[in-house]
């Protein structure tokens, strides 16, 4: 496993962190990718994903809390950004075709993945969002299969 610790000031360094991932990946050629996002309630995850996105082109990114899943395809490599939060069971994520988004190309970016555990594949990225001290401060935890 290999990991990296990013401390991040404020959103801006939160969304930055998220385009550098982007850009390293994209760097390395990878056009299917599943990042499992963890962290509290306002922690920065949407922030993350914002980031994320504009690497790849991709503006007006918000949170799919209400529909699950937003699809971006306007960019260099499509985006499907999952909100798990009220994802209670298998029945649920499977209704919204969650296999079939896995199986295309693209970067699968989901919030709330503690919601899910038991679905997510092998070789994700794990990105987990802390807060530290202050109102603004964070720690972004970065896990990767080697």
């Amino acid at each position: 496993m290999k990991t990296k610790t990013i401390i991040s000031h404020g959103e801006a360094d939160t969304a930055q962190a998220g385009a550098a991932l982007a850009e390293r990946l994209l760097a390395e050629g990878k056009a299917r990718v599943f990042i499992a996002l963890y962290g509290e309630m306002g922690v920065g995850k949407t922030a993350f994903t914002r980031g994320f996105c504009s690497a790849l082109g991709i503006a007006g990114v918000h949170s799919p809390t209400y529909t699950v899943v937003n699809e971006y395809l306007s960019g260099k490599h499509p985006v499907f950004h999952f909100d798990m939060y009220r994802i209670t069971d298998a029945d649920d994520l499977y209704s919204i075709g969650y296999d079939d988004y896995l199986s295309r190309d693209g970067f699968a970016l989901c919030e709330w993945s503690e919601n899910i555990r038991e679905e997510i594949p092998a070789d994700a990225l794990s990105v987990t969002i802390e807060r530290t001290d202050g109102e603004n401060g964070r720690r972004i935890i970065l896990e990767e299969t080697e």
